[in-house]
């Protein structure tokens, strides 16, 4: 703006006294004749003449796109004001006599402005009262004419007011989104999942509401996305879903390259690399949908438009943490049921090289990781941590002894044999996005791609994906390929974090949210269920009252892995099972089933116990940001196995501070680090093979104190 037009500001301006007195004229009018619709319709056109004034005053290109109102709906904004073709705000008005003031807003005005206050720039405004918000916060102070507008017509604005009002909408048009940066001038990611939040916040409460109503596209929506992914998803998981399937895909787009930032050209930049973001966006902003979300959707455009590509790269992995910040602001509950806490990565490289360790040295695959026989699946990927994991350690094998200029091509070879399968779309996106970038920064080609799948782990493997038009085919291909994997894929390594919780009481109408196929079986009554192998022992040594405690999301995964990698027909012989859960399986009589079957099919299980009570009065620091005890354990089967010789299980425990045993585990660099304490002799009790009775696991390990030692002792070279 010029400073002829800055000079105004401060004295007022002529013509914005002018424009304002013909709106107060205006709305007058309005209020003498009989206006169809609420009471604020009498000021949505002279609204839109007062910023078309304001607007020429001050050479400035201004649209005001009107909202339809909603009955019965929260629904948008009465007003998306673009300035110079990029959106600036928000105007919300009210009736005459409603003010703007939000403290003394009252019932639906108040649900209202708790919506909207995601909105990170919006004026609200009954005609005689304008007051502008950032983040539900009041910037600056309330503006109030004169007089009033719906009865005094141009008498309502006095000398001052268009000087008190011409700064608030210069800032409020003024306003472009603030990218937080760290002390480096970097993206500070921690900070921009603040701001990016709330506004995936309001488009999960838009959505929602618009599920409420029978006539609205989105219901016929729901029930296709349902039928795709995830057929037992309520309307609230399904808004969830969505909201953040939106927000993830536009920065995967934006991290692909699409400039400017469209719907459309995120489509285009996620077609290759990721068919079934770029499907599932262009599904769920079908046109005859997006009117119902169209404040939270261009929010969360104009926001994402403006994160440099540079932020999404780099050497290090800046994402690392950011769905663990994102969903401690966007919904702390639901990070809480989904088992959401990041695993640090001291854990996860410990556990890389002690698989690597077991890969090299007792199945004999020279490179690990890398080897062509490796085939690699996370069950539970999460953000993707432990596939970045392996990509950094397998790569960094692949440098040090073939030379720098082997890693591109041994980089595309890795990425078709790591898999990973995620069933929160929110985790699914960032992987997708870390993973690819990952790869793509080691030299593999545009393209390259890990086969990382929005699937739930636990489905059947022989479940029927849907018959689907040829326009969403793209989205119900990846099933099929995850189905794939699950009965073909002869995985070597399974790893990972499972999430650990106790879930809802089984019902007969959510079987897939309670153990799915391994506990419910392909007959949905568990008689064909592998979980059986687990359960049968505990109820066979009369502690059946006990068996509740196996319905836990990390038993499933537990016996799922075990028989993925060594029960299934794909099965090689040889394999590795390495996962940090919770340590309660350890002891306790209701994991007697699973201890012995962990080492009847295994020959080597190795149990690093990390602690972490968080307690009574033996607590213990935890590396993660809970109070439940963890382990890690690596269980092998170096061939073909024998069920009547159980597996060697060695033991070793962590103890000190969470500091102290993250320290610790970076240290690790292979199984000769850990002095490990073997089980003697006389503590393994007979094992019989299967149908000649039970071998009931080792005791508890409380039992075990003669041989247990305080911190893992380290070997010196």
């Amino acid at each position: 703006m010029s400073d002829d037009r800055d000079r105004r500001q401060s004295g007022g301006s002529p013509p914005i006294q002018h424009a304002l007195q013909e709106f107060a004229e205006a709305v007058t009018a309005k209020s003498s004749a009989l206006v169809r619709g609420g009471a604020e319709e009498q000021l949505r056109g002279p609204f839109e003449q007062l910023m078309q004034a304001v607007a020429a005053v001050w050479d400035e290109r201004v649209v005001c796109t009107g909202e339809a109102p909603l009955p019965g709906r929260l629904g948008r904004p009465d007003y998306a004001v673009h300035r110079n073709g990029l959106l600036a705000g928000y105007v919300e008005l009210k009736a005459p006599g409603t003010g703007a003031d939000a403290a003394r807003f009252r019932g639906r005005d108040r649900a209202q402005f708790r919506r909207f206050s995601a909105i990170p720039n919006v004026v609200y405004s009954d005609g005689n009262e304008w007051a502008l918000y950032r983040g539900g916060e009041r910037v600056g102070r309330i503006v109030r004419l004169a007089g009033d507008v719906a009865g005094d017509g141009r008498q309502a604005v006095g000398a001052e007011d268009a000087r008190a009002l011409e700064p608030l909408l210069r800032d409020f048009l003024s306003w472009e989104p603030v990218l937080p940066l760290d002390r480096g001038g970097r993206l500070d990611l921690g900070g921009f999942a603040g701001l990016l939040a709330p506004l995936c916040r309001l488009l999960r409460d838009d959505v929602a509401e618009a599920l409420g109503d029978a006539r609205s596209p989105l219901v016929q929506l729901a029930g296709d996305w349902r039928q795709l992914l995830f057929p037992d998803a309520t309307d609230e998981q399904f808004a969830d879903a969505y909201a953040q399937t939106v927000a993830f895909a536009l920065l995967l787009g934006r991290s692909e390259g699409a400039e400017p930032l469209t719907l459309d050209r995120a489509v285009g930049a996620l077609a290759a690399q990721h068919s079934l973001l770029s499907r599932a966006l262009q599904v769920l902003t079908d046109p005859g949908a997006r009117g119902e979300m169209a404040a939270s959707l261009d929010l969360l455009l104009r926001v994402v438009s403006v994160v440099p590509e540079v932020a999404l790269a780099g050497p290090r992995d800046p994402w690392l943490y950011f769905y663990e910040d994102f969903l401690a602001a966007y919904d702390p509950k639901l990070r809480r049921d989904a088992g959401a806490y990041y695993t640090p990565v001291e854990v996860v490289r410990a556990q890389v090289r002690l698989v690597d360790d077991v890969l090299v040295s007792r199945l004999h695959r020279p490179l690990g990781f890398a080897d062509p026989g490796v085939v690699t699946l996370d069950p539970a990927a999460g953000t993707g941590t432990y596939l970045l994991g392996v990509i950094e350690h397998a790569l960094g094998r692949v440098e040090a002894e073939q030379g720098a200029g082997a890693v591109a091509g041994q980089a595309a070879a890795l990425a078709g044999r790591l898999c990973g399968f995620e069933v929160m779309v929110g985790p699914y996106a960032v992987s997708e996005l870390r993973v690819s970038r990952a790869l793509r920064d080691r030299g593999a080609p545009p393209g390259t791609a890990a086969r990382v799948y929005l699937t739930d782990t636990l489905e059947s493997p022989r479940a029927e994906p849907p018959q689907l038009p040829l326009f969403m085919r793209p989205i119900s291909e990846q099933r099929v390929r995850a189905l794939s994997v699950k009965r073909e894929a002869p995985v070597i390594v399974c790893l990972g974090n499972p999430p650990y919780d106790r879930h809802e009481a089984a019902r007969a109408d959510n079987g897939e949210r309670t153990g799915a196929w391994v506990r419910w079986g392909d007959d949905g009554k568990g008689t064909d269920a592998i979980l059986r192998d687990f359960l049968a022992p505990v109820s066979a040594s009369g502690h059946g009252v006990r068996v509740k405690n196996l319905y836990n999301l990390y038993v499933y995964f537990w016996r799922w892995a075990l028989w993925k990698v060594f029960e299934h027909e794909t099965s090689v012989g040889g394999g590795v099972v390495s996962f940090i859960t919770a340590s309660s399986w350890l002891d306790g009589d209701a994991f007697r089933g699973m201890r012995e079957h962990l080492r009847r099919v295994c020959d080597e299980v190795w149990i690093l116990d990390l602690g972490g009570e968080g307690r009574g009065t033996r607590r213990s620091g935890n590396v993660f940001a809970i109070q439940t005890p963890v382990a890690i354990a690596v269980a092998l089967r170096s061939g073909a196995g024998e069920e009547a010789r159980p597996a060697t299980v060695r033991h070793a425990r962590l103890e000190g501070s969470r500091e102290e045993k993250l320290s610790a585990l970076d240290a690790v660099e292979g199984f000769g680090d850990v002095v490990w304490r073997a089980c003697p002799e006389g503590w393994q009790a007979p094992f019989r093979p299967a149908g000649e009775g039970a071998y009931f696991g080792w005791p508890r390990l409380t039992d075990l104190m003669p041989w247990q030692h305080s911190g893992v002792q380290w070997k010196r070279t």
